[in-house]
């Protein structure tokens, strides 16, 4: 993919796509991953991780919501992550991450991730850039890890919004209440921190992109 820069990529979908059609072929796949669901768990010689990241009000909700309702919940298990507990501090920080590893024949999402311990940390120096080096090493290979002895596919995403979006979209969990329910004061504060969060990230990308990932303009749902 050679260098990622955020603030180079578009945060909305190419003008010719048609929407119609975009939502007609996903019902397809998604039903086709039914499906593909099957075959791993009869055979049980694969696991999938879906790791997806993205800044607040991204849609990372709504993804796991959509993608992941036409499977067996029998064979899947999704995993938020938020600020560390005491025990887990107490620990490396892949001490919480590797519990969640998935076993053969079975599919593990993580709703934000190991990468958090490499962004957030860093936005508020937490974490220093030589400790954040350490870790983007072992996130390189703990992930080779799980492919290697555990035949895990590991697919990592990132939601990409654009500021404006991101306002809009926080203010609306404060007038929707359907949506009060992720309402979080502190999440406007983060947001003055965007600058610092895209450099963050533009560098885990560019450290950690084995497995590659996928940019997703996500401006529009």
């Amino acid at each position: 993919m050679g260098d990622i820069n955020l603030t180079k990529l578009d945060t909305r979908a190419p003008k010719d796509l048609d929407k119609t059609a975009i939502k007609a072929k996903t019902e397809k796949l998604v039903a086709e991953l039914g499906e593909l669901q099957n075959l791993l768990f009869a055979e049980s010689k694969h696991a999938i991780l879906v790791v997806i990241q993205g800044m607040d009000g991204s849609g990372k909700d709504g993804v796991i919501r959509n993608v992941m309702s036409s499977m067996n919940p029998q064979g899947v298990t999704v995993k938020s992550y938020k600020a560390p507990t005491a025990e887990e501090l107490s620990h490396d920080f892949l001490w919480r991450i590797h519990h969640y590893a998935p076993p053969k024949g079975m599919i593990q999402v993580f709703n934000r991730s190991h990468y958090e311990d490499i962004l957030i940390t860093r936005v508020h120096k937490w974490c220093d850039d030589e400790t954040a080096r350490k870790r983007m090493n072992a996130i390189n290979d703990f992930e080779k890890l799980l492919l290697d002895h555990n035949q895990t596919h590991i697919l990592k995403f990132y939601l990409h919004i654009s500021p404006e979006e991101q306002h809009e979209r926080l203010s609306e969990r404060m007038k929707d209440p359907a949506k009060m329910w992720k309402y979080n004061e502190n999440d406007f504060e983060e947001a003055k921190l965007w600058d610092i969060y895209m450099q963050m990230y533009n560098d885990c990308f560019n450290n950690c992109n084995k497995p590659e990932w996928t940019i997703v303009p996500a401006d529009q749902n």
